[in-house]
């Protein structure tokens, strides 16, 4: 039996912060005790904060991994390890890897080529060799504006660990680039798109969703159900969509970019997706919503690095500073992640759950990770 005791610590505890420890054994925690003492032994943490280890639901910190630079793809194993490796040091224990499914060949877009299989199984045989640091899942991202969906997402089934599927629309003029210009300010500075480029890239989009895009919702949806997977919604705008997300059976809702829409979503009984970005940025990239106005009024329950690792235990800060409640801004990227994905093993320091932690103290305002432990082992 393998024992290790952690004492001294800020314990981050479902609802309260107190000065204790804990006892792990096999890769559980074993016992939570209170007080400052330092039993023989002990791992003594000075009074840093003991919390559970992340759980990341939406990144696509992978997909920048495997092209560091445009035209520039990297090798899959080395860019497995470099993700799995960084995401650990910024205290995620367990993650979600987004892989797009759908792709677009009309347009000659290389960057938009089938990848998603290829990928996971390379994922999961470096898993099956225990060479990764944490727990990896997969996150969908079926892309309803393309011409490949139903054959690419149909080549994932029940061993392949998909944990989320998230119906992915991004038809110009709606939901995340409702305005035009933002998307025009994107893609022109991702491909390179002259004016007449980009209207062609917006004609195209909106006749792949009038051709497909209904079949591929309603596949993405049984897909879901199929594999036991959680269906989340993506950039909900209108009262309305909610209403249609509600009807899919949809549980998660990622980025609605109106307090409408988060608001719809929590009389639905339907969690709300952040990204860390947003908070730390002070708004949106898009223009839309301000996380931080979802977390005043109460819209936001889960929070996401999205496109920046390092960004979400300094986002949980700032939800702290808005509340003025450490343990439910805590809970919003551990204990509230884990319960919309059906992860009852983890997310919490309570006995019995797996001893996936995260210690760190404040330098200021900014949080400072020490380090990461998935189950009871430092990595």
């Amino acid at each position: 039996m393998t024992r290790t005791i952690l004492a001294n610590a800020r314990l981050i505890l479902p609802t309260t912060v107190e000065t204790g420890g804990i006892i792990i054994e096999n890769g559980q925690i074993a016992e939570i005790f209170t007080g400052d003492a330092v039993p023989e032994g002990a791992i003594d943490f000075q009074g840093d904060y003991l919390a559970p280890g992340m759980v990341e639901l939406h990144t696509d910190n992978l997909e920048g991994h495997l092209q560091p630079r445009p035209g520039v793809n990297w090798p899959h194993a080395s860019a497995i390890l470099a993700h799995d490796a960084e995401l650990a040091g910024c205290g995620i224990t367990t993650v979600f890897d987004a892989m797009r499914v759908g792709s677009i060949l009309s347009e000659g877009q290389t960057d938009y080529a089938k990848y998603a299989r290829a990928l996971a199984t390379e994922l999961m045989d470096i898993r099956a060799k225990n060479a990764l640091r944490i727990s990896h899942f997969l996150h969908l991202r079926a892309e309803v504006c393309s011409e490949t969906l139903i054959e690419e997402i149909d080549e994932f089934g029940p061993d392949d660990r998909v944990g989320i599927i998230s119906l992915m629309d991004h038809t110009p003029g709606q939901r995340q680039f409702r305005d035009v210009s933002k998307l025009a300010q994107y893609v022109k500075g991702k491909h390179g798109l002259d004016d007449a480029g980009f209207e062609a890239h917006v004609a195209n989009l909106k006749a792949l969703r009038a051709e497909f895009g209904d079949k591929h919702e309603a596949h993405a949806v049984a897909k879901a159900k199929a594999l036991g997977a959680v269906l989340a919604s993506h950039d909900d705008t209108l009262s309305e969509h909610v209403v249609t997300s509600a009807g899919y059976g949809i549980e998660l809702a990622e980025f609605p970019t109106t307090l409408e829409a988060a608001a719809a979503c929590h009389d639905h009984g339907i969690m709300v997706m952040m990204g860390a970005p947003n908070l730390i940025r002070g708004g949106s990239h898009s223009g839309n919503v301000s996380a931080a106005d979802l977390a005043r009024n109460g819209f936001l329950d889960v929070l996401s690095s999205d496109y920046v690792p390092a960004g979400l235990l300094p986002g949980a800060m700032i939800l702290a500073r808005i509340w003025n409640d450490l343990p439910r801004a805590i809970a919003t990227v551990s204990a509230n992640p884990a319960r919309a994905t059906g992860l009852k093993d983890r997310g919490r320091i309570e006995t019995g759950l797996r001893a996936d932690l995260i210690r760190f103290r404040m330098l200021d305002e900014t949080p400072v990770l020490r380090e990461t432990w998935v189950r009871g082992a430092r990595v």
